[in-house]
């Protein structure tokens, strides 16, 4: 353990039965008979499908926005970063659908990772999203971790201890500014006196990377994961939606590859993140489905059964192995 960041140790996969049977603490069943959305330690309702906007472009993301929250999404993972935060924020106003109905989530980007930064990024995100609080921020890459300084370079102090960023981040949770506070592709914030744990930790969790052992850990340590790239990241998506045993149980369940791979993941007890700027994919992406258990786990040993490979990896870019 380093500063806190507490690494897991490898295990085997787990059965679905011990993590995903029964009543589970937080869960609200709708009429998929999977979670519609995940409390959160705040008491917060956290949506477990939300619409993804990362690489949509800001002629198509208010489009896709718009889309999303007629279709009945009530969640949007965006993050400072992407550079679209404006045009989110103008089509959640033109949608109509009250503010304290939409859960946003925003990230903190890896170049304001010192404390005097993070309130005016925050406030930067505050006022492109037209809001005065975000439901959930995440320090955006927290693996080794990584900080970097305004021209690039590695921020060494900050990415060998976070803990002075985490302390300014509780800080804007007792201001208002966020409710929730969490992190990105890591495990854990522990050994430092939290004042707030992380509520959530977003990993790249899909068929190729499932990651069996953090998800197991997660559930063990109260600590929620959000699926990036649960279809495998731009590269992999026709793949994901190709693997034979995905088209078997979609063809038997008269569902698609998609929801198969969507619903997999919110039975598995995540919250899934799927990003689409085509309405007919961002109707599909949402009606998720409880798979039988023996598909279910029949998914479960495929995805286990193969060396897991990641979508995206920047570690030779920044100069630190992110995933070390």
């Amino acid at each position: 353990m380093i500063y806190g960041i507490q690494h897991i140790p490898r295990m085997g996969s787990f059965r679905f039965p011990m993590l995903f049977s029964g009543c589970h603490k937080g869960l609200h069943r709708g009429r998929t008979e999977l979670p519609s959305h995940y409390t959160l330690p705040s008491g917060d309702k956290m949506p477990s499908v939300a619409l993804g906007v990362w690489k949509a472009g800001k002629s198509e993301v208010g489009f896709a926005v718009q889309t999303a929250l007629k279709a009945g999404y009530r969640h949007i993972d965006g993050a400072w970063a992407y550079g679209n935060e404006a045009e989110v924020g103008e089509a959640i106003k033109a949608s109509g659908v009250p503010r304290k109905d939409i859960w946003l989530t925003s990230k903190l980007w890896n170049t304001f990772h010192t404390p005097e930064d993070v309130e005016p990024a925050i406030d930067e995100s505050l006022t492109r999203l037209q809001t005065n609080y975000i439901d959930l921020y995440l320090i955006h890459w927290l693996l080794s971790p990584v900080a970097q300084n305004a021209d690039l370079s590695l921020n060494e102090e900050l990415t060998a201890n976070p803990y002075p960023t985490w302390q300014k981040l509780e800080e804007m949770v007792e201001k208002g500014k966020v409710r929730n506070i969490g992190i990105s592709k890591i495990q854990n914030l522990t050994g430092n006196p939290l004042k707030f744990k992380p509520a959530v930790n977003q990993v790249e969790l899909n068929y190729w990377n499932p990651q069996p052992e953090l998800v197991k850990w997660a559930k063990e340590n109260n600590l929620l994961l959000e699926a990036y790239s649960p279809f495998g990241g731009d590269g992999r998506v026709k793949d994901s939606l190709a693997v034979p045993v995905v088209k078997e149980i979609a063809a038997e369940l008269g569902i698609t590859p998609a929801q198969v791979l969507l619903s997999w993941q919110v039975q598995r007890g995540n919250v899934v993140l799927p990003k689409s700027v085509t309405p007919s994919r961002i109707i599909e992406n949402l009606q998720i489905t409880r798979l039988p258990l023996a598909l279910a786990e029949k998914l479960e040993q495929a995805a286990v059964s193969h060396k897991p490979e990641r979508s995206n990896d920047p570690s030779k870019k920044w100069g630190v192995d992110i995933f070390d």
